[in-house]
């Protein structure tokens, strides 16, 4: 059995069922969940069964897809409900989303209307009214919560944040969520989601990503327990970001006519999969259209391929990457997403090349006004980001492979070397393959669109490739192609490509300059997630990495560096030479200055790089 098969469990089921345990039970948590492995899975309709041994079998009913009270998980044993096999199968499932999306939209609140039972907040003590720019009593012990609990993670690193662990953090979560702190509630749930991926050796984790997950639970926890300075002004950011929005909420959009631009596979870390396609307006509006649920690697292969419903209409998306919708009645998110409502009417329509209007546009927005706006939404949380945010539209010439760097194309992109990346490294994507033919034709001219890879590399996560205007060699592609191709989904055979004899046109890739030190940062604050206290303890001196960081001018960076490895080591030791416990409060916070200062400056250094030769 995978932890995929198993359904999603709300985070304060999680929460509740491994509170409940012994200390003795909760010490061999994490070991029963390493068992589930071999346990065989039943679903039938709305309750699924696991036999976790001869005499105990697990039952979880799920009529709205997921495990939402404690109740709806029960096991058989002598132990139950106070046992390790509910604890071990509530740790390891997928997070359930803490308030369901809907594509309807909201409905004006009446007045003398109560607010949804979901939207009230905690007795607040005295029933004081508070100031709209200052965090509640209810807010301010959240974002304490929140803080303790993600400042434990620091402390533990990647390796000792086990299932009780993960469990505070998804305590945190709900109780954040329940205050109206929907922004810190959805971060902690993506680190409890990323430390299970890291320690079930997941495909789909990524250190980076869980760093950044971390990153935004501190700092707005931080931000919302700072108090305001003497003069009444605020150092941190409006409130109502801090506290983010409970769900997406679907406007209307009236009617719009959209293109395809394109496709491609979703595999998250918390167990999601699917495709997502981008669509744009006659105004160059991205809107995004996909069918995303729990499931792995396969679900998202199939789910490019099975229609899905907009309206009164179906299309797959990989269908849809090359056509067109008229849709009447349409519902958006604040983020892009379109809604498939009762009141939805759609048809299908044509689409056009990216050669032409209104697509064609995109490519249009020079170069550094794009990487400003990638560089300018990556402080905003996920899900307030615009629709094709961290998208780039490049006009590029393959200059062969990255010397020395594996699976990476170095591409000529308006006199600036480029490198080109896989966007997905799962094998069932066709990403890995079409980056190694593309890179073996240096000199084909191709139009890409690409995720932006912040740092000083100039580097892109090729998502789709295309025919560029203009003559020169270049894709081969069949007619009903309309000259693009999705890399993760679609593969690209010899024959799309010309010859190598005609495309090796192009000079010699040039030799890269060496990059500015930055990885340094990210090296010392990615250790310390991944080992916690004890590794960054022992790291030893950081001398040589602090004069490399000073040399460069990132002086900052280096007293950052300096005072977290100081801080991680300044452990006293009791009468009998034990080392006591260390301030969690010290370290988180010359952790998170030190990962807010690695992603401001890389955004810096990303502007930079970007906008010049050198």
């Amino acid at each position: 059995m995978s932890t995929r098969d198993l359904p999603p469990v709300a985070p304060d089921v999680t929460a509740d069922i491994v509170e409940a345990l012994t200390p003795r039970l909760r010490k061999r948590l994490d070991a029963a969940i390493g068992k589930l492995a071999a346990c065989p899975i039943e679903h039938d309709g709305d309750t699924v069964r696991i036999t976790v041994g001869e005499d105990a079998e697990l039952t979880l009913y799920i009529p709205t897809g997921a495990v939402t009270t404690t109740a709806d998980l029960r096991c058989s044993c002598l132990l139950a409900p106070a046992c390790v096999h509910r604890a071990a199968v509530a740790a390891a499932a997928p997070v359930a989303d803490a308030a369901p999306t809907s594509d309807t939209p909201d409905p004006d609140p009446r007045p003398d209307s109560p607010p949804p039972a979901d939207a009230r907040l905690p007795p607040e003590p005295d029933d004081i009214p508070t100031p709209a720019d200052i965090p509640t009593p209810a807010e301010h012990a959240a974002a304490d919560a929140l803080w303790t609990a993600g400042a434990a993670i620091v402390d533990a690193g990647v390796d000792s944040a086990g299932a009780v662990l993960q469990a505070g953090l998804l305590r945190a979560a709900h109780t954040a969520r329940l205050a109206g702190l929907h922004r810190a509630s959805a971060a902690a749930v993506a680190v409890a989601t990323g430390l299970r991926a890291a320690r079930d050796r997941d495909p789909a984790y990524h250190l980076a990503e869980l760093v950044a997950a971390l990153r935004e639970l501190l700092d707005v926890a931080h931000a919302l327990r700072t108090p305001p300075r003497p003069d009444g002004r605020s150092l941190t950011p409006p409130l109502d970001l801090l506290r983010g929005t409970s769900r997406r909420a679907y406007t209307p959009a009236g009617s719009l006519r959209l293109y395809g631009l394109y496709t491609e596979p979703v595999l998250t870390a918390r167990g999601f999969a699917g495709a997502v396609t981008t669509t744009v307006d006659p105004a160059g509006t991205l809107r995004t259209i996909g069918d995303v649920a729990p499931g792995g690697a396969e679900r998202a292969v199939g789910a490019a391929t099975r229609a899905i419903r907009v309206g009164d209409t179906s299309i797959d998306p990989v269908a849809l990457t090359r056509a067109g919708l008229v849709v009447s009645g349409a519902t958006v998110s604040a983020n892009g997403r379109l809604g498939a409502g009762q009141g939805v009417r759609a048809a299908r329509a044509s689409g056009v090349a990216w050669t032409d209007e209104p697509l064609a546009a995109l490519w249009e927005m020079p170069l550094p006004a794009q990487i400003d706006r990638v560089v300018g939404h990556r402080d905003l949380p996920p899900d307030d980001r615009p629709a094709g945010a961290d998208l780039l539209f490049l006009d590029v010439t393959v200059r062969g492979t990255t010397p020395g760097a594996g699976d990476r194309a170095l591409a000529d992109c308006a006199g600036l070397d480029v490198h080109l990346l896989v966007a997905h490294a799962d094998p069932a994507f066709a990403y890995r393959d079409n980056l190694r033919l593309l890179a073996g034709r240096p000199g084909l001219r191709l139009r890409l669109i690409g995720r932006l890879e912040p740092g000083v590399d100039r580097a892109v996560r090729v998502l789709a490739v295309g025919v560029p205007p203009g003559e020169g060699p270049t894709l081969r592609l069949p007619e009903d192609r309309l000259g693009r191709i999705d890399l993760g989904l679609e593969r690209l055979h010899r024959a799309d490509l010309p010859p190598a004899e005609v495309a090796a046109t192009h000079p010699e890739p040039a030799e890269e300059l060496p990059p500015a030190p930055l990885y340094l940062m990210h090296r010392h604050v990615e250790r310390a997630i991944s080992g916690g206290r004890p590794v960054l303890a022992l790291a030893g001196s950081t001398a040589g990495d602090s004069a490399r960081l000073r040399a460069v001018g990132l002086t900052t960076g280096a007293v950052l560096v300096e005072h977290l490895t100081h801080v991680a080591a300044g452990r006293e030791r009791d009468v009998f030479g034990r080392l006591r416990a260390g301030d969690n409060d010290l370290l988180s916070a010359a952790w998170l200055a030190a990962a807010v200062y690695a992603q401001t400056v890389e955004g810096a250094l990303t502007r930079a790089v970007w906008s010049t030769g050198e």
